[in-house]
């Protein structure tokens, strides 16, 4: 069996779109996925499968996720193994000890791509924030307190795009690829 881990997008945000990780947990083991555990109530699931079709994890996810809490939530599906590379090709300023950076990892969601993303949301301000893309992901890091001024920081919520993304934190995202 191999490792994949499911992040759901916009769960559990300002009370919206609620789902108990438990019931979430439950839910995956009744796709007849093994060793499931959630980490924080963000929507980030680790399991097994000896099944290796993505698309039809991440469909099957999704359409027990409308079933059992009547949510519609995109699901991004990635393989560990496919995380560990990803985070094994991280650019020198992503994710280091820098209090004054916030770093996160972004998820697109097929079929959308990188190309689609930067068409949409355009360059990062310079000084302000960096991209980098890698695979079906891009590191991105923004200075924390002009935040505001970035190019990335409101379009990845309210672009047209921002439905095929959804954001983790260096942090998480490395916690759950050690899982």
């Amino acid at each position: 069996m191999k490792r994949y881990l499911a992040f759901l997008r916009g769960i559990n945000i300002s009370g919206k779109n609620k789902i108990p990780m438990a019931e979430l947990k439950s839910g995956f083991e009744s796709l007849d996925f093994a060793e499931v555990k959630t980490y924080l109530n963000s929507g980030n699931v680790i399991f097994s499968s000896a099944h290796d079709d993505i698309v039809l994890m991440k469909d099957q996810i999704e359409t027990m996720i409308e079933n059992r809490f009547q949510l519609d939530i995109p699901v991004f599906v990635i393989s560990k193994e496919d995380l560990e590379y990803i985070l094994r090709n991280a650019p020198d300023w992503w994710g280091n000890e820098n209090k004054e950076i916030y770093d996160n990892l972004i998820f697109i969601m097929p079929p959308a791509t990188f190309a689609d993303v930067l068409s949409e949301i355009g360059e990062p301000k310079e000084g302000l924030e960096q991209i980098q893309d890698c695979k079906n992901a891009i590191f991105w890091s923004f200075s924390r307190k002009d935040y505001q001024k970035t190019n990335w920081w409101s379009k990845t919520a309210s672009a047209n795009i921002g439905s095929k993304l959804t954001i983790r934190t260096a942090n998480t995202v490395r916690k759950i690829a050690e899982m």
